[in-house]
């Protein structure tokens, strides 16, 4: 090929780069396996950190919310009552796929919270990993918390954790991939259903993981995703009589909206996990994010007697 040539298909291929239009991502709430806009129409502006437009996302209503609940709700007694190994396996694949879309959260990461592509890398890395690690956590926690209790008496007292069940969580405002996944993966590990409501100023990250899970095992229902004003969306949440429990890391240092939230939440007995300063989103979790929203059964049941000797097991 002569250099004439080659100058001229580098000049088309130029042009027809410069002629194209630019296709600009659709993000939708994510409610019961399913991309709807929100029912009230509305959307907001998403900007990154030096206030460049990134994106239009649906702006959730309570209706929105209610909806949510009822997904969730729907959900929960066929995964509550998947075995904490398949539960596993579904998790972990949801890893695999975020390893798959590594490039894609990295510029997102990058532009919500205002990184360099190297620390919005590592945020990623350490995201993935933490959805695995809780995914290792699905068939061992009941050993952990669960166990059998001595008792003066001829009886077997078995204690085990069961899932609370629908769980509000607000993902934390300034990090909001790891954080979203630090609060969200012990929620739907420990057999709850989940409806998360986004970062409110940087939801994208939140909003294309819904696009992981809509594609990999999780069905539908048990992670759904709303977007919006978190104060707005999570009033109606927080006075929900079906939803058990709500985790308040989104209400960051808004002590009155925690506190607004708490009351409300208090009329059906929700479990409430108050908002706590955390320095370091990438440090060890622990178990007490999974222990939060388990309620402890407990089971007796008589030894009884084996054979005419009367002996007892």
């Amino acid at each position: 090929m002569s250099d004439k040539t080659e100058k001229i298909e580098k000049a088309e291929k130029a042009e027809k780069a410069e002629s194209r239009l630019s296709v600009f991502k659709t993000y939708k709430l994510y409610v019961g396996g399913k991309f709807p806009r929100s029912e009230s129409g509305r959307v907001y502006e998403v900007t990154d950190q030096k206030g460049k437009w990134l994106a239009n996302v649906p702006q959730s209503s309570r209706k929105d919310a209610r909806d949510a609940v009822v997904a969730a709700r729907k959900a929960f007694g066929a995964w509550s009552g998947a075995t904490a190994y398949n539960r596993g396996q579904v998790l972990y694949r949801v890893a695999e796929m975020l390893e798959g879309r590594r490039e894609q959260f990295t510029r997102e990461v990058a532009d919500a919270e205002g990184l360099s592509r190297s620390r919005a890398a590592a945020v990623v890395d350490a995201t993935v990993d933490r959805w695995v690690w809780y995914a290792g956590w699905t068939d061992k926690i009941a050993q952990v918390v669960g166990g059998g209790n001595p008792v003066a008496g001829p009886y077997f007292n078995l204690s085990s954790p069961e899932p609370t069940g629908v769980v509000a969580v607000l993902a934390p405002q300034e990090s909001s991939f790891l954080g979203l996944v630090s609060v969200l993966a012990p929620v739907i590990a420990t057999g709850n259903t989940a409806v998360v409501v986004a970062s409110e100023r940087s939801p994208l990250p939140a909003l294309s993981l819904a696009e992981v899970l809509a594609t990999s095992d999780v069905p539908g229902g048990v992670v759904n995703v709303l977007s919006g004003r978190t104060a707005e969306i999570a009033a109606p949440l927080a006075a929900h009589q079906d939803v058990n429990a709500i985790d308040l890391a989104g209400a960051g240092t808004d002590d009155v909206l925690a506190k607004e939230l708490e009351v409300a939440a208090a009329d059906n007995l929700k479990r409430v996990l108050r908002p706590q300063p955390v320095d370091d989103w990438s440090a060890t979790p622990g178990t007490d994010r999974m222990t939060a929203f388990l309620e402890t059964k407990t089971v007796w049941h008589p030894t009884g007697s084996l054979g005419a000797s009367g002996s007892a097991y």
